[in-house]
């Protein structure tokens, strides 16, 4: 597709409506070797130069340990929310947890210096912050990204928690944003539909792309299914092009 043509469709209804009638089961296999498929042609780098409130983010750069430290303290997560200890087994973490702090804090960095957000080639860039996800395909069209819920995000009685869903829709919106070429944006509003229960440890894919673009305004679908395609949650979602003065 062109980009004439891409542009055409992002502003009609098509590849919305498509996604809503039927999310296709991603692969397990989908990433491969070459790892994800992503298509640049569209970002723009130069809007970060051109954008005098909103700051360059660079890619960071870490060592073979960061990652690993990073699923260390996602399972760490894990267990403080579903642990049933003694209270001299708490006692205990807690001594340990006090010298990891005093190791940790002389490096505490500002924002966009430390790696956590930055490391794209990790589940959810390396922050904690993110949900653990990967991205799949990343384009023009859209992203697909898969993943699982953890302990860490259970609501209850097996099901993730209805919160957590919003922040994965909206991380998804910045990204889909940034892929499709449209200007520096911040989200203005974000609309979740929970149509079943999400399951927690069970593979998952998520998906969405740009519905229609109306001046400043970019609006967006996205769709979170299980392996079998049944859909568990959508949004609509608005990102609103920030102006020159607005951070």
């Amino acid at each position: 597709m062109d980009r004439a043509s891409r542009s055409d469709s992002m502003r009609g209804g098509g590849p919305a409506a498509a996604g809503r009638e039927a999310v296709k089961r991603v692969p397990e296999q989908v990433v491969g070797r070459s790892g994800p498929r992503i298509d640049n042609s569209a970002v723009d780098e130069s809007r970060y130069e051109k954008h005098g409130g909103f700051p360059k983010v660079s890619r960071a750069r870490v060592g073979a340990d960061f990652g690993a430290f990073v699923e260390a303290m996602r399972t760490l997560q894990d267990l403080v929310v579903s642990v049933d200890a003694p209270d001299e087994i708490y006692g205990a973490a807690l001594d340990r947890t006090r010298e990891l702090i005093d190791l940790l804090e002389p490096y505490r960095a500002p924002e966009l210096q430390g790696p956590a957000g930055r490391a794209v080639e990790l589940p959810g860039r390396g922050s904690l912050l993110l949900l653990p996800w990967q991205v799949i395909e990343a384009g023009p069209d859209g992203i697909v990204m898969a993943g699982e819920f953890r302990r860490f995000h259970l609501g209850g009685n097996g099901a993730v928690h209805g919160g957590v869903l919003p922040l994965l829709f909206d991380d998804l919106l910045g990204m889909i944003v940034h892929y499709a070429g449209r200007p520096i944006s911040r989200t203005a509003y974000l609309d979740v539909n929970y149509r079943k229960i999400t399951p927690l440890q069970t593979p998952l894919t998520v998906r969405g792309r740009v519905d229609r673009i109306e001046g400043r305004k970019t609006y967006i679908t996205a769709e979170l299914a299980d392996e079998q395609g049944n859909v568990l949650a959508d949004c609509e979602g608005l990102m609103v092009q920030l102006l020159p003065w607005q951070p």
